[in-house]
């Protein structure tokens, strides 16, 4: 199953916008960046996701694959085209628009983007920002049910123990579990994960892969991730998106992903040995 005009599961009308399929359906039409012009990293990227499950992005380093996770929730601009999320089109928004839109998308990063300083309470509560007026923000008062959140999210993420642990003195893998934990802390209706066990060692990755899927699971929140390691994707994604030289060439679940498809994906035979 290939092809960059690929569809699973999320049914447009018209004018691009996400159907009746499902409100936390994401459809992306024509979608181009350019970071030098005439070189585009993507080049008309067109993909529906439907709004559940985990979709795993795979494809060698330098092909558009957190450029494209960053276009959706606009930390990098598109060059042309749409990104269709709850009946809005994420590209054209500016100023509050925009602000509103991102409450709605959790973002887990490679490099865990902690506020080192602060405690690993804090950093939980910094998911609910976009819901607090800034001088309740700045003054650090966040609702009780908030807090009783945090409180659980940290329970289920292993770090029961740690709330007034200093971001700085945790672990790579207890990183990952509070940047988790404070993507969910928003109730985001999508998540996406850039690289997320990158920085990891393999037995640590495949447990915040497992504490991902559970989470967003119990929580009911589709998951967009780009991914170096193709037997995780394979192994928690229920839909894989192969990316070579800014096009989408595979789309579709983990049964499905060839030796062939591979081959096309990365280039070569060697590395498959």
């Amino acid at each position: 199953m290939t092809a960059s005009g690929a569809t699973n599961g999320a049914a447009t009308n018209g004018s691009g916008q996400a159907g009746s399929a499902g409100t936390r359906s994401l459809s992306i039409r024509g979608l181009t960046k350019e970071y030098r012009r005439g070189t585009p990293v993507l080049k008309g990227i067109t993909l529906d996701v439907a709004g559940q499950g985990i979709t795993a992005i795979i494809g060698p380093s330098g092909t558009g694959k957190s450029t494209l996770i960053r276009c959706i929730n606009r930390l990098v601009e598109p060059t042309e085209g749409e990104i269709w999320f709850q009946g809005i089109d994420l590209a054209r928004l500016r100023g509050k628009a925009l602000r509103e839109a991102r409450r709605r998308i959790g973002m887990v990063f490679q490099e865990y983007n902690l506020v080192e300083r602060l405690s690993v309470m804090e950093n939980l509560l910094c998911g609910r920002l976009g819901y607090v007026s800034p001088v309740r923000a700045w003054l650090r008062r966040f609702a009780q049910a908030d807090i009783d959140r945090a409180f659980e999210l940290l329970d289920i993420v292993g770090l029961k123990g740690f709330a007034g642990q200093r971001a700085d003195a945790l672990s790579g893998g207890q990183r990952q579990r509070v940047g988790i934990a404070r993507a969910v802390m928003q109730r985001p209706d999508l998540l996406l994960a850039d690289e997320p066990t990158s920085s990891l060692d393999p037995k640590t990755s495949v447990e915040i892969m497992e504490l991902m899927a559970d989470l967003t699971a119990r929580n009911d929140i589709p998951v967009v991730l780009n991914i170096h390691n193709v037997e995780l994707a394979k192994r928690f994604a229920v839909r894989i998106v192969g990316m070579a030289g800014g096009h989408v060439v595979f789309d579709g679940p983990p049964g499905d992903l060839r030796d062939e498809h591979l081959k096309q994906i990365y280039g070569g035979e060697g590395w498959l040995e």
